[in-house]
C-alpha cells in the first residue's frame, strides 16, 4: 500500500513520467518531443567530433607545421604524442562534466562543452607555426588540445546518458547507437575536408593555410550546436530526481563510496572502444599512407567510405542489443576482434585498394558490434544519481590511457618493431581485456533505470 500511495504522490506532482518501469517508457513525452532530442543530440556530437577528429586527418601536414623534420615519422610521434597528451585531460573532464551533470543537469553541461570545444577549434586554426614563433607554437598547439580533451570527455557520456534517459523502454540500444553514429557522421565530415583539401591543393598551400580550414570552420557550426542545445530540456529522470530533491551534492564521491567494483568493470570494457576507435577510425589513414604506401587522397577515400559503413551498422548493431541484450552484442565484438585483427593489418599492407576498402569496412562493422552497445550498456549500468559521471570517468579514463595513446604506441610499435602489422596486435590485446570486463559484468538492457 505504501508503495501504490508513494507513486500516486509522485504523479499528482509530476505527471505519469515517475515510476520505476515509467522511467524508461516515460508517456507523458510525444514522439515529435524524442525527434528533437534526438536531432540536437546528433548534431551537438557531430559538431564535437568533427572537431576534434580534424586533428587525426591533417595529421601529416600538423607535424610538418609545429614540428618540422628530416624525418617525417619523427614529427608524426611528436603530433601523436601531443594527441595522446590532450587526452590527460579527459579524466579530469570526466570528473568536472560528471559533476555538472549529475548537479545542474545535462543539458547545462552539453552546451557548455560544445561552446569549449568550438573555442578552442579555432584558436589551433589561427595558430601560426613553428618556423613563425618556435617552441610556442607547438606549446599553444598542446594547450588548446587539453581545451578540446576536457571539452569531449563531457560530450560522448552527457549525450549517451541524455538519450537514454528519453529513450523508450526496449529502445535503449538504438537511442544510445545516435551517439556513435553522430561521431563517425563528424568524423567523416572531416575526412571527406581532407579529402578535398589534399587531393585539391598543393603541399605548400596546405602547410600555409589549407589545413585550417577545418579548424576555422568550427565557429558556425559550434554557435549552430550551442543554439540546438539551449533550446532543450533536461531529461525526465533527471528533473524528477531534482523536483523530489534526490539530487546528491558530491556524485563522484558517491560513485567511488558505492560503485567503484562497476567502475572498474565499465572502464575496461571501454578498452576495445578506445583503441578500436582511433586505431580503425582516426590513425588509418596516416598508417595507410605512411606504412603501407598508399596514395594519402586514397588512403582519406577509403576510410571515409568505411565510416560511411559504420554508421549504417552502428543503428543495426543498437538494434541488435535491445533484442539480444549488451553482454551478448559485446563480446560478439571482443571475440571477432581477438580472432581476425593480426589477418586484417596483414591484407592491409596489400597493393590493392579493393581488398583495403573491404578489409575497413568489415574492422568498422566489427567495430560497430562494440561501439553500437556500448553507449547504452555505460548509462545502464549506473543509477541515475551518478549516471553522467560514472559513464564519464569510466569513458574517459579508458580513452586517456589507452585510446588517445593508441596512434603514439602503434606508430612507436611499428618504428620500434619493423612490423607493419604490430598496431594489430595491441587492437588484439585491447579486445581481450575488454572481454573478460564483459563477461564480469551484468547484463542492463532489461532493467528498469532506477536507482
Amino acid at each position: 500500500m505504501s508503495g501504490a500511495s508513494s507513486s500516486s504522490t509522485s504523479r499528482q506532482h509530476l505527471g505519469p513520467t515517475l515510476s520505476g518501469q515509467e522511467r524508461t517508457h516515460p508517456s507523458g513525452i510525444g514522439k515529435k518531443e524524442r525527434r528533437k532530442v534526438i536531432t540536437a543530440s546528433f548534431i551537438g556530437n557531430f559538431v564535437e567530433w568533427f572537431d576534434y577528429g580534424a586533428y587525426s586527418y591533417l595529421a601529416v601536414v600538423i607535424a610538418t607545421v609545429f614540428f618540422p623534420s628530416d624525418d617525417i615519422t619523427e614529427g608524426l610521434v611528436w603530433t601523436f604524442a601531443l594527441f595522446a597528451v590532450s587526452f590527460l585531460a579527459r579524466p579530469i573532464g570526466g570528473f568536472v562534466w560528471g559533476h555538472i551533470g549529475d548537479r545542474i543537469g545535462r543539458r547545462n553541461a552539453l552546451a557548455w562543452s560544445i561552446l569549449i570545444m568550438t573555442a578552442a577549434t579555432v584558436c589551433i586554426g589561427l595558430l601560426p607555426g613553428a618556423l613563425q614563433i618556435g617552441l610556442w607554437a607547438p606549446a599553444l598547439l598542446l594547450f588548446f588540445r587539453v581545451m578540446q580533451g576536457f571539452s569531449a570527455s563531457g560530450e560522448y557520456a552527457g549525450a549517451s546518458a541524455y538519450l537514454v534517459e528519453y529513450a523508450p523502454e526496449g529502445r535503449r540500444g538504438i537511442y544510445a547507437a545516435v551517439v556513435p553514429g553522430s561521431t563517425a557522421a563528424g568524423l567523416i565530415f572531416g575526412s571527406l575536408m581532407a579529402t578535398v583539401l589534399t587531393a585539391t591543393l598543393s603541399d605548400a598551400q596546405m602547410e600555409s593555410w589549407g589545413w585550417r580550414l577545418p579548424f576555422l570552420l568550427a565557429a558556425p557550426l559550434g554557435l549552430i550546436g550551442v543554439y540546438i542545445r539551449r533550446k532543450l530540456e533536461d531529461s525526465p529522470v533527471f528533473k524528477e530526481m531534482s523536483q523530489e530533491d534526490e539530487v546528491i551534492k558530491a556524485p563522484i564521491f558517491a560513485l567511488f563510496r558505492d560503485h567503484w567494483r562497476t567502475l572498474v568493470r565499465a572502464t575496461a570494457a571501454v578498452l576495445l572502444n578506445a583503441v578500436g576507435f582511433y586505431v580503425i577510425l582516426t590513425y588509418m589513414p596516416t598508417y595507410l599512407s605512411q606504412t603501407a604506401g598508399m596514395d594519402p587522397t586514397m588512403a582519406n577515400i577509403t576510410t571515409t567510405i568505411s565510416l560511411v559503413t559504420y554508421i549504417g551498422f552502428i543503428f543495426l548493431t543498437g538494434h541488435l542489443s535491445d533484442r539480444f541484450g549488451r553482454k551478448k552484442i559485446l563480446i560478439s565484438a571482443s571475440v571477432l576482434f581477438t580472432l581476425f585483427t593480426v589477418p586484417a593489418f596483414m591484407l592491409l599492407g596489400m597493393d590493392n585498394v579493393l581488398v583495403v576498402l573491404l578489409v575497413q569496412v568489415l574492422l568498422g562493422a566489427m567495430l560497430t558490434l562494440n561501439d553500437g552497445s556500448l553507449a547504452s550498456f555505460l548509462a545502464e549500468s549506473f543509477p541515475t544519481r551518478v549516471r553522467y559521471s560514472g559513464f564519464a570517468v569510466s569513458f574517459n579514463l579508458g580513452n586517456a590511457i589507452f585510446g588517445g595513446t593508441a596512434p603514439a604506441i602503434a606508430t612507436l610499435l611499428i618504428a620500434t618493431t619493423s612490423n607493419a602489422i604490430a598496431p594489430g596486435w595491441y587492437l588484439m590485446a585491447a579486445a581481450i581485456i575488454a572481454l573478460i570486463a564483459v563477461a564480469l559484468s551484468p547484463e542492463t538492457s532489461h532493467k528498469p533505470l532506477k536507482d
